[in-house]
């Protein structure tokens, strides 16, 4: 090793008397500041507290860093300087993070996933002595777990990433997680499926208590119906959970107001259970929800939707405002279906080409003029960065958030569009974006997570 190499150069001269505060007369220059004459070498003890150096070799994997930005007033970006500043590091309050910036957090903790909630961020991690589940933001219903420095008084706001201490043995981890408007779900590698946080409409899989104060009493639930289920995606809309199985089976629970548990009623559901309908029996590989409209898709591409239709994203099933039942959509000309996206009046489908296709109401990717189709049209591949220097570039995936659009496409590329409170989708500005942008972030973006003022992404950094 090179730095074995260093730190034995330096002690053969120290021990030799060769090197002196200030040069090294075997080199023939100065190693830091100018040449002075002291009457003794440095002590060879000196040595051991002396930097090594470290090179990149062939077997090096590059780290996965995290990335937060938008609104920065609720905490959720993770960096406690934002909200409370130290004057004497000259730094100073910001109400938001227009660009992408790189957390701290991440640099310590080995991040496996994350997720955005309504102004909280949870990051799943390698089990650390702490835990293997941190959050930071929002916590006035226990979001993010208990945290109560006094007795009867817990934190309605984390400003920095903090445990969540989930009931589970030392060597349990967890490894998924999502995050609605006012609770998370984890899903752990041994023991099953966790949930916290609001339940008014039964969104964490267990009985609805009636004026429950979520702020004072933790509650962390296992949703044990699921321990002998493989579960592969965990999905959170406003106020519901979707969980779906490796068999492509999607399971879900929560407020049912718009239909969008898909149980075939419109009550609150508090017990998980299968969704119904057209989807029954088929394997379902994504199931996408930030509102009250779900979308799903299958092995096969076809897309199965129900829920909220008030913007038109149910059209081509059905003239109802809302669905409580699975139906399969009809898309003529799409292709076949590998990704969807349901924000809370748009929709997004990525076809098997990598070619982007988008419906709904609002900023849907077709510029200023064009804020309204019934059925989805197709976005440029030009604004995915598709061109002369990179004509392999195809989208690879969408995700959303409530009024936020994304896609990643083949070359770790980041692109957002929709609206923009506080700069969240990362542009470097607070205006509304109504076609894709590149975000400016240094390395390749694995996952991207959209809340509805901030948003969070996983990147693996660029040697």
């Amino acid at each position: 090793m090179l730095s074995q190499t260093w730190r034995h150069f330096i002690t053969t001269s120290l021990n030799k008397g060769l090197l002196c505060n200030g040069a090294v007369s075997s080199l023939g220059y100065h190693i830091r500041g100018k040449k002075r004459k002291v009457p003794k070498p440095l002590d060879p003890h000196h040595a051991d507290e002396l930097p090594e150096v470290e090179y990149v070799g062939t077997r090096s994997q590059p780290d996965k860093l995290v990335y937060t930005w938008g609104v920065a007033n609720h905490g959720a970006l993770g960096r406690p300087s934002f909200i409370r500043p130290d004057k004497e590091k000259r730094q100073y309050r910001l109400q938001f993070m227009q660009h992408p910036h790189r957390l701290a957090f991440g640099e310590y903790h080995k991040v496996t996933d994350l997720t955005c909630g309504y102004g909280f961020t949870v990051f799943a991690v390698n089990k650390t002595p702490e835990a293997s589940c941190f959050g930071t933001g929002l916590n006035t219903d226990s979001q993010v777990g208990g945290h109560q420095p006094r007795r009867d008084h817990p934190l309605g706001m984390l400003i920095s990433p903090a445990p969540i201490e989930v009931p589970v043995s030392k060597t349990t981890n967890v490894i998924k997680v999502a995050a609605g408007r006012a609770h998370t779900v984890m899903v752990t590698d041994k023991e099953g499926v966790w949930t916290v946080g609001n339940n008014a409409y039964g969104q964490c899989g267990r009985s609805i208590i009636t004026d429950e104060d979520y702020g004072k009493q933790t509650i962390y639930n296992r949703i044990r119906i699921l321990d002998q289920l493989d579960i592969a995606q965990v999905e959170c809309g406003q106020d519901t959970s979707f969980f779906l199985t490796k068999d492509g089976v999607v399971y879900s629970c929560g407020w049912g107001a718009d239909g969008q548990t898909g149980r075939g009623h419109y009550d609150n559901e508090p017990h998980v259970g299968p969704v119904i309908g057209d989807i029954e029996g088929e394997k379902v590989v994504k199931v996408s929800c930030r509102a009250d409209c779900v979308l799903a898709v299958n092995d096969k591409g076809e897309v199965f939707g129900w829920g909220n239709s008030e913007y038109q994203q149910l059209n081509s099933v059905t003239n109802e405002m809302q669905i409580h039942t699975s139906r399969k959509l009809k898309l003529p000309g799409v292709g076949k279906v590998v990704d969807v996206a349901a924000s809370g009046t748009m929709c997004l489908l990525l076809n098997e080409d990598g070619q982007v296709f988008s419906w709904g109401f609002g900023p849907i990717g077709k510029g200023p003029e064009v804020t309204y189709s019934k059925t989805p049209t197709h976005i440029p591949s030009t604004l995915f960065g598709k061109n002369e220097l990179t004509p392999d570039a195809k989208v690879v995936s969408v995700t959303c958030g409530i009024n936020i659009l994304a896609a990643i496409n083949s070359h770790g590329c980041l692109f957002t569009w929709g609206k923009n409170p506080g700069g969240c989708l990362g542009l470097g500005h607070i205006k509304d974006q109504y076609f894709p942008v590149r975000v400016a972030i240094a390395g390749e973006v694995l996952k991207v997570s959209c809340g509805v003022d901030h948003m969070a992404a996983l990147v693996r950094e660029i040697i």
